[in-house]
């Protein structure tokens, strides 16, 4: 139990991190019509299971480019 609350304050800063890219990857998500790899049900999946590797990799494939 003493481990435990003296690792907490290093794992808090993670967990913020990774709710917040979780919640911003699901907006950007929802609020996305075209998907350049994959579709909605897909990314979704990919972002919950994958917690904090998801997001980022919806991030770095999924999102729609903008063109320029």
């Amino acid at each position: 139990m003493e481990a435990m609350l003296r690792a907490m304050p290093l794992f808090l800063p993670l967990a913020i991190v990774q709710v917040g890219l979780l919640v911003v990857a699901l907006r950007m998500i929802f609020a996305q019509k075209y998907f350049p790899v994959g579709n909605q049900m897909l990314w979704i999946f990919i972002v919950v299971l994958f917690s904090f590797f998801g997001p980022i990799l919806y991030f770095i494939f999924g999102r729609e480019q903008s063109t320029r």
